[in-house]
């Protein structure tokens, strides 16, 4: 019997949704736009939340804020029906420039405000994220975002913003496949109350080929990439896959039609490598 077609609405009702720390609700599927280039961004926006996506996920270094406000405007949804994240950049961080920064995207953009703001990168040889994040709390309580986090803290970092502050962050968007799966980490969020959200979550496409990944994406009628971004779903991870081909698009969307069990589940967690990072090391960078 075919399958039957559902419309994008009823397709992004289909998807699991994460409560943030703050009662805000995070889809948790979005489509990620590192590397997208500006002249395709705006379709790929276009293009996915055509298929049902609703959260978009840019950053300012990433050159495209404009192309996605763009793709979001030609959707014709509401504005309050797309989750929308952006990130401060390293050169951007201090309290002052934070609050200069987000103006800037947010112009970009064409938008009175983003659902998530968050600090790209601790860049601890800098020593401006504690101010960052005060920064980032006083913009929440202004309303430019709805909610604020950070991307690439370790627990350290974590640790000193929450212990300064009171105030833990709502997401955490860090480098995590089923070659790098930071449990140690996810279990410190969840402690804190911090959710998680992985970038490169197919391995920057390292992963697409392994057998291991493959079979368990055929036993279940569907791609290594679906497979992997149900097994970040099963988890209970925000995840972005990036894509601006339509088709691809689509296809990273047809996930919600199948669950791993607990022996995909335990296959998938054999694939951890303690050197399986592809990005920079938080403690060091920026």
């Amino acid at each position: 019997m075919p399958r039957q077609m559902l419309s994008p609405d009823a397709r992004a009702t289909q998807q699991a949704s994460i409560t943030l720390n703050d009662g805000r609700v995070m889809p948790q599927l979005g489509l990620g736009v590192w590397q997208s280039p500006r002249e395709v961004t705006a379709q790929a926006v276009r293009a996915a939340l055509d298929v049902g996506y609703r959260s978009v996920d840019t950053a300012a270094i990433y050159r495209n804020e404009a192309e996605v406000g763009e793709g979001v405007r030609a959707s014709g949804l509401d504005r309050a029906e797309v989750f929308v994240t952006t990130k401060l950049w390293n050169g951007d961080q201090g309290y002052d420039a934070a609050l200069r920064a987000i103006d800037a995207s947010l112009q970009r953009l064409r938008m009175d405000y983003v659902d998530l703001y968050l600090i790209h990168w601790p860049a601890p040889g800098r020593d401006r994220y504690l101010d960052t994040w005060k920064a980032l709390i006083r913009l929440r309580d202004e309303g430019r975002t709805r909610s604020i986090g950070v991307s690439n803290f370790a627990v350290p970092h974590l640790e000193r913003i929450i212990g300064e502050t009171g105030q833990a962050p709502a997401v955490n968007q860090v480098e995590l496949h089923p070659r790098f799966q930071q449990a140690e980490l996810r279990a410190a969020h969840k402690r804190l109350g911090v959710a998680t959200e992985s970038w490169s979550p197919l391995g920057q496409g390292a992963l697409l080929k392994h057998p291991e990944v493959a079979r368990i994406g055929a036993k279940h009628g569907k791609t290594p990439a679906q497979a992997m971004i149900r097994w970040h779903l099963d988890l209970g991870l925000i995840v972005i896959p990036k894509s601006v081909t339509p088709a691809r698009i689509g296809q990273n969307f047809d996930v919600f039609d199948f669950k791993l069990d607990a022996d995909d589940l335990a296959d998938m967690a054999a694939l951890d490598d303690p050197d399986g990072r592809i990005g920079p090391n938080p403690m060091l960078f920026g």
